[in-house]
């Protein structure tokens, strides 16, 4: 076997391994998930820098070790009544493509594993909205993640003007 088959079966046995895997959040009344493989990492609230002239719910960039992240309020992105942020808030890094965005949440849950089978797709809606951000509606036990798709979440024309 050489070298670069190697790192396929590697790198294959990875992706495999992220498979039906979610990163589980809490925001207003709702639990939501996204898949793990977008997500870099998870930091604590810190402080953001405002930039003019921007979505209401893009509050503004973060240096995170010298790189300029956009922070984006999902609760702002899903119309929910603000809140003030506290020690549970938490930044999750994703990164779609080249473009890394960091994205604020109430509170992070949990890696959680949603296989294919207990996916149902997400409700219609022709008001648009919030709902045009669902991947997936997961079950887990008697509860229900809403399970986002991060590439409609991080572009659509509003963003694409955040390009750093």
């Amino acid at each position: 076997m050489t070298e670069s088959q190697v790192l396929v079966e590697k790198d294959g046995n990875r992706e495999d391994t992220q498979e039906g895997k979610y990163l589980t959040f809490h925001m207003g009344d709702e639990d939501y998930g996204i898949e793990i493989r977008y997500v870099i990492e998870i930091i604590g609230i810190q402080r953001i820098t405002e930039v003019p002239d921007m979505p209401p719910y893009i509050k503004g960039v973060i240096n995170l070790r010298g790189k300029v992240i956009p922070v984006m309020d999902v609760r702002a992105r899903f119309n929910l009544p603000p809140r003030d942020y506290d020690e549970r808030t938490c930044i999750v890094v994703v990164q779609l493509n080249e473009t890394s965005v960091g994205l604020v949440v109430d509170k992070v849950n949990e890696v959680a594993d949603i296989p294919p089978e207990n996916i149902e797709p997400p409700p219609r809606s022709t008001a648009g909205g919030s709902s045009q951000y669902i991947q997936g509606m997961g079950k887990m036990g008697d509860r229900v993640k809403i399970l986002l798709n991060v590439a409609k979440l991080l572009y659509d024309s509003d963003l694409e003007e955040i390009e750093l």
